[in-house]
């Protein structure tokens, strides 16, 4: 039931955000570990290992192919009829494709239509997923004070992270069973819990008010015909640059979750519990730092913060994979710390309110939703696919530590060509 304007604070509007993009992101990442865990050897079981691999971190990839499509479905009617209304479509949507997962027979049961049918549930992920990131950002951001949109704009940015601890603590906690319950039965829980939380995020979404910059355009009667043209005839610049700046966040995020828990695994010797626990870790402490980074961004400038990121991510990976590669569990932990929990927290604390307010409130949805999809796409979806083919081709972490420094340093120049001022405000 909706709550009274007295009651919708933007603190509140700002855990909400965050709370319901853990959901979403809880549902997302599940697949990740499981594409590194359990999918090769149960929708995957005729090929190598390696090529099983390949296979299921590119079912993994295809989530993110229907990100852009979701982000304009989204996008325009977030845009026409509201921020809210759009946020829980996209949770029942994530939500119910998520327990099918769950429930879905393996490859030894019926053949090829399991991967396939795994594969169209990942779609309808990617759907979900596509418009739930600038909804929940945008409804932080605008119910935000002018001081404080850096800070609560950080809020649907831990999602992510919040998404993460909760996704790998639940294969944390199956994955201490027997290697034969794991696969046949023990896999399936973490999906099927997913059924609890969407119920918890929907009474939450569903407890607040509209974003009050949408009930503006709309009392002014400024709604945009069709926003997806206006936003890419208008702000097309911001929409690459975006997608541009964006892009080395995503592709980190999705190495540090997916990828690095299969090469700490089968390369560097690590136990999977114990790689599983280490992404926990991580994510926890991101959880804590984002915040803080996007407070700072409201007292130094939102520009120079995010950008201080992207350079940390570029400088810390190397070192990161120096210390993977000694097989040392603690080192493994200290990795992810050193990436996941800090390197990446300035950027990721800031990119909520600095995407959204690259763009015209009419178009917002629309405008921060392609931009942040289409890096998706380009960057984030096949990130683990590019990491693992790396490794097989050369043998040796050095190449994915050089694809990475470039994609930091596409979003580094990015970055200095968004819109926004390199000082407060």
């Amino acid at each position: 039931m909706p709550t009274s304007p007295r009651e919708t604070t933007p603190l509140r509007v700002a855990i909400a955000s965050f709370i319901g993009t853990t959901v979403e992101f809880y549902d997302f990442l599940i697949y990740g570990t499981a594409a590194a865990l359990v999918f090769p050897k149960l929708f995957f079981p005729n090929v190598s290992s390696a090529m099983g691999l390949l296979l299921s971190f590119a079912t993994f990839g295809v989530g993110f192919v229907a990100r852009p499509l979701g982000g304009i479905v989204f996008g325009h009617f977030g845009d026409r009829v509201g921020r809210k209304r759009m946020l829980v479509y996209s949770l029942l949507t994530m939500g119910g494709a998520t327990v099918l997962m769950g429930l879905l027979p393996t490859y030894g049961q019926i053949g090829m239509a399991a991967p396939i049918l795994l594969t169209l549930l990942r779609l309808a992920q990617g759907f979900a997923v596509g418009g739930e990131w600038g909804g929940a950002t945008l409804m932080a951001v605008e119910h935000a004070s002018d001081d404080r949109k850096g800070l609560y704009g950080a809020f649907p940015q831990m999602g992510a992270p919040g998404g993460t601890a909760t996704a790998t603590l639940a294969f944390y906690a199956v994955s201490q069973l027997p290697d034969d319950q794991f696969l046949s039965w023990g896999w399936r829980i973490p999906f099927l819990a997913s059924a609890v939380l969407i119920v918890i995020g929907l009474i939450i979404r569903l407890s607040i008010d509209e974003s009050p910059d949408f009930d503006a355009v709309r009392q002014r009667a400024a709604l945009a015909r069709v926003p997806i043209v206006e936003a890419f005839r208008k702000h097309w610049r911001q929409i690459l640059l975006v997608a541009g700046a964006y892009l080395s966040q995503g592709v980190f995020a999705y190495i540090c979750v997916a990828y690095l828990v299969s090469y700490g695994t089968t390369v560097a010797g690590i136990d999977r519990t114990q790689a599983l626990f280490a992404v926990f870790i991580a994510a926890v402490v991101a959880v804590a730092t984002y915040p803080v980074c996007g407070a700072l961004s409201d007292r130094y400038g939102r520009k120079p913060v995010f950008l201080a990121g992207v350079v940390l991510m570029g400088l810390s990976i190397g070192p990161a994979f120096a210390l993977i590669n000694t097989g040392r569990p603690g080192l493994f932990l200290l990795a992810l710390l050193l990436v996941f929990g800090f390197a990446m927290a300035p950027a990721a604390g800031v990119t909520g309110s600095l995407f959204s307010l690259a763009f015209d409130a009419e178009v917002r949805y629309s405008g921060v939703s392609i931009g942040y999809t289409l890096s998706q796409v380009v960057g984030s979806a096949f990130a683990p696919t590019i990491a693992t083919a790396l490794y097989t081709a050369t043998r040796s972490s050095n190449s994915i530590v050089a694809y990475l420094v470039v994609v930091s340093v596409i979003s580094a120049i990015s970055a200095c060509f968004l819109p926004g001022r390199w000082t407060r405000g």
